[in-house]
C-alpha cells in the first residue's frame, strides 16, 4: 500500500488547493518509481502517456476512498502535466492573452495579461515540487539547474524563453520566470490595427529593409522589440540569406531563407562556452546577405559594426535602453568592453557610419506599446552625434482606464536614406515625411 507524506484526507473533507498539490505530487513519486525507465526512450510519446495514465489509474484507485469522484478526473488529467509538461503552470502555456508567468515560490505565481499584472489561483505543493518541474524543463533542452549551478536560461519547444534561479541564490524559495512567444508571426498590420506604429512609420521602415538600411531597435524589457524586428523582416527580399545570432532563440522571422545560431553557456567544468562574438565572427564565413543580432549586450557589438561597414548593410540588431540616445551610449560601452583602447570620437564615428537610424519603441502606463521615435543619425559633430527625429509619439496624458494615450508626429524631417532607397529601386512616397499642419 502507498502512503501519502502529506495529510490524509476523506472524500467528505474538501482538499485545498496546497493540499491537492500535494496529494498530486506524492502520486506523481509514486508514478515515477513504478515506471520501467529503460523503456522510456524506445517507445512513442503518445504510447508513453497511454502508459502514465493507465498506471495513475491504478495508483489513484488503491487510494479512491481518500481522493473524491470530481477530484478523479482532475488527477488524471493533471499527472499528464506533471510527467510531460510544466505540472500546475502547464493550463497557463495554452492561454494566448498570458505574456509572462511569474513565479515567486512555491505559493506565489503572477500573470501578465495585455501588459497588466495580476496574481493567479496557481500553486505548487512546495519548494521540491517547483524544484522538479525547472529540473525537468531545464534538463530537456541540456541544461542543468542546482546548488553548484543555481542559474539557468533555457527555452521552451514553443520558443518561450524561461529564467530559473534557486537557493542558495533565491531567497525565500526557487524563481521562475517565462516570457512567452506566440507561435504566429505577428504583422505590421496588427501592430497598426493595435495602434503600436503609423501607417507612414510603417512605409518608412519597410523602404528601409528593403533598401539595406541599417538600423537599431531600442526599448525596456517586454517594450516589442523583438516582435517589431520580426515582423519588418517580411520586407527583405526572398533572394537574401539571414544569419541570426541569439542568446536565447526568439526570433520568427517571416523570411525563407534563414540560418539560425545560438550561444552556448559552459559546461559544468567552465569549459565550451560559444559567446554571441564567437557566432558573429563566425557567421561572416556562412556568406550571408544580412546579420541579424537579436540583442547586442556585450564585446560582439564591435564585430557586427565591422559587418555594417564592411558589406553587410541592412543588418539589424536589438538593444536595451531607455531612449534612443541612451541605445547609442549603450552601443559605445560595449564596443569598449571588445578591449581595444580607441577614443570615443572614433568609436561614435564608426557607429555612426554603421547604423543610419534608430527605433525606440517603449511600454508605457496601461501596458500600451508604442514606437516612440524613429530617428537618422547623419553622423558625428563636435564628437557628438547628430540625430534628426523623423516620426515620434507626442504623449497625452492617461485615457479613463489609466492607459497611456498620444499622438504619432511626422516631424517634417526628410532623411537623407531616402536618396539611397532611390538609387537601390525602392520606391517610397515622400509625403509621408510632411510634417503635419
Amino acid at each position: 500500500m502507498i502512503r501519502f507524506k502529506s495529510a490524509a484526507k476523506t472524500e467528505d473533507s474538501p482538499l485545498s488547493e496546497i493540499d491537492f498539490q500535494r496529494l498530486k505530487s506524492d502520486i506523481h513519486e509514486q508514478l515515477v518509481e513504478s515506471l520501467d525507465l529503460s523503456l522510456v526512450a524506445r517507445i512513442d510519446d503518445e504510447r508513453m502517456r497511454g502508459n502514465v495514465h493507465n498506471l495513475a489509474q491504478e495508483v489513484i484507485r488503491d487510494y479512491r476512498p481518500k481522493v473524491a469522484k470530481d477530484l478523479h478526473e482532475r488527477l488524471l488529467h493533471e499527472l499528464q502535466d506533471e510527467v510531460f509538461g510544466l505540472g500546475p503552470l502547464e493550463p497557463l502555456m495554452s492561454d494566448p492573452t498570458i505574456s509572462d508567468i511569474l513565479v515567486n515560490n512555491a505559493h506565489e505565481v503572477f500573470l501578465e495579461r495585455h501588459g497588466r499584472l495580476e496574481k493567479s489561483d496557481i500553486v505548487f505543493a512546495d519548494d521540491a515540487h517547483l524544484v522538479r518541474i525547472i529540473q525537468r524543463v531545464v534538463a530537456r533542452v541540456g541544461r542543468r539547474i542546482d546548488e553548484v549551478s543555481p542559474m539557468v536560461d533555457a527555452r521552451l519547444p514553443d520558443g518561450s524563453r524561461i529564467n530559473a534561479v534557486v537557493p542558495p541564490l533565491a531567497l525565500n524559495g526557487p524563481k521562475l520566470s517565462i516570457r512567452r512567444f506566440g507561435v504566429e508571426h505577428l504583422q505590421l498590420e496588427k501592430l497598426l490595427e493595435n495602434g503600436s506604429i503609423s501607417q507612414p512609420m510603417v512605409s518608412f521602415l519597410e523602404a528601409a529593409v528593403q533598401g539595406r538600411v541599417s538600423f537599431m531597435i531600442s526599448g525596456g524589457t517586454g517594450a516589442g522589440k523583438t516582435t517589431l524586428l520580426n515582423a519588418l523582416s517580411k520586407s527583405i527580399p526572398d533572394d537574401e540569406r539571414i544569419v541570426t545570432i541569439e542568446d536565447s532563440a526568439e526570433l520568427l522571422l517571416q523570411h525563407a531563407h534563414v540560418v539560425g545560431m545560438e550561444t552556448r553557456p559552459s559546461n559544468s567544468e567552465g569549459n565550451g562556452a560559444v559567446t554571441p562574438r564567437d557566432l558573429v565572427r563566425n557567421s561572416l564565413r556562412m556568406r550571408p546577405d544580412r546579420i541579424l543580432v537579436g540583442e547586442v549586450r556585450g564585446a560582439e557589438a564591435l564585430d557586427m559594426l565591422q559587418a555594417m561597414n564592411t558589406g553587410h548593410e541592412g543588418s539589424l540588431t536589438t538593444i536595451h535602453a531607455n531612449d534612443a540616445v541612451d541605445a547609442l551610449h549603450r552601443l559605445e560601452m560595449m564596443v569598449a568592453m571588445a578591449g581595444f583602447e580607441l577614443p570615443i570620437s572614433v568609436i561614435r564615428r564608426y557607429v555612426a557610419s554603421g547604423i543610419r537610424v534608430i527605433v525606440h519603441v517603449a511600454r508605457l502606463k496601461g501596458g500600451v506599446r508604442k514606437v516612440t521615435r524613429i530617428a537618422e543619425i547623419v553622423g558625428t559633430a563636435d564628437g557628438e552625434y547628430q540625430l534628426h527625429d523623423i516620426f515620434r509619439f507626442e504623449h497625452q496624458g492617461l485615457d479613463e482606464n489609466g492607459n497611456a494615450k498620444g499622438r504619432f508626429v511626422t516631424t517634417g524631417y526628410r532623411p537623407r536614406c531616402v536618396d539611397r532607397f532611390l538609387e537601390s529601386g525602392v520606391e517610397i512616397d515622400t509625403n509621408i515625411f510632411q510634417a503635419e499642419a
